[in-house]
């Protein structure tokens, strides 16, 4: 693999997840990257486990929040949880793009 595509698999690992985040299913991209491309590059394996890890974690945080509702701070949580999301992915994206390894900072590691 080359090092071009090898950034390009990293980046769909990250950036991909909006689109199934839609339907709060967002760690199914890195998922899917991790089990096509992941043997075939460490550089992939990591950003795709980062970005499983992370949506992961997120899914969590709003189903916590989503519960917290119900005595209003998730009301608040919520908002945050949705912009952190946005912010770190894109940050996350740009430094695969790059060639960066990039970990995210607020991430439980389901997966190693």
């Amino acid at each position: 693999m080359t090092v071009e595509e090898e950034r390009n698999w990293a980046f769909a690992a990250h950036l991909g997840s909006f689109v199934a985040a839609y339907v709060a299913l967002g760690f199914l991209c890195p998922l899917v990257v991790l089990l096509a491309k992941g043997k075939d590059s460490a550089y992939v394996r990591y950003h795709a486990v980062e970005s499983l890890n992370f949506q992961l974690t997120t899914l969590l945080a709003a189903a916590v929040a989503g519960l917290l509702v119900i005595v209003v701070i998730g009301l608040v949580l919520l908002p945050f949880i949705g912009i952190a999301y946005v912010v770190l992915v894109i940050l996350a994206s740009v430094a695969a793009r790059r060639g960066e390894w990039y970990r995210y900072p607020v991430n439980i590691r389901f997966v190693k």
